[in-house]
């Protein structure tokens, strides 16, 4: 079981986005800012597709800060993209993957998004995620007469 890197107290529930510690809180965060240093990794290559579905499960905190919980997608929802075969097949296509990786790298990711969104092939894999997240969603929501 870890416990926050900063006042090894707690559990941590947040990840620096720059360094990568654990950390429980805000006051913890803020503490830990100053002194933060960026990990230095190599520039990433792009991941072939079995390998990026074979690595170890990842949780929605390592992905989130904490003021990003509006929209946020329950993980076992989030695990379904995994499953599909048509998601699968489209991420074999070597410019979408190119694509992908240059919006993950961005600095200013709004505006990198904005001009992918403009490639039909990457609104096509947009699409295709809203459809496989929000097929599994309409199953948790009550049905007409009010019932679950």
């Amino acid at each position: 079981m870890q416990i926050c890197s900063v006042c090894s107290e707690h559990l941590p529930k947040y990840r620096c986005p720059v360094c990568k510690i654990r950390y429980c809180s805000l006051g913890c965060y803020k503490r830990h800012k100053d002194t933060c240093l960026p990990v230095v990794q190599p520039p990433p290559a792009v991941p072939e597709v079995k390998d990026a579905l074979d690595t170890e499960p990842w949780s929605v905190e390592d992905l989130l800060h904490e003021d990003d919980v509006i929209d946020k997608v329950p993980l076992q929802r989030l695990q379904l993209l995994g499953q599909s075969k048509e998601l699968r097949d489209l991420l074999c296509n070597p410019h979408l993957r190119r694509l992908l990786s240059s919006v993950d790298s961005a600095d200013c990711k709004d505006d990198v998004m904005k001009a992918a969104m403009q490639e039909p092939l990457f609104a096509e894999f947009s699409d295709l995620c809203l459809k496989v997240v929000e097929n599994e969603a309409k199953s948790f929501t009550p049905n007409e007469a009010g019932d679950f």
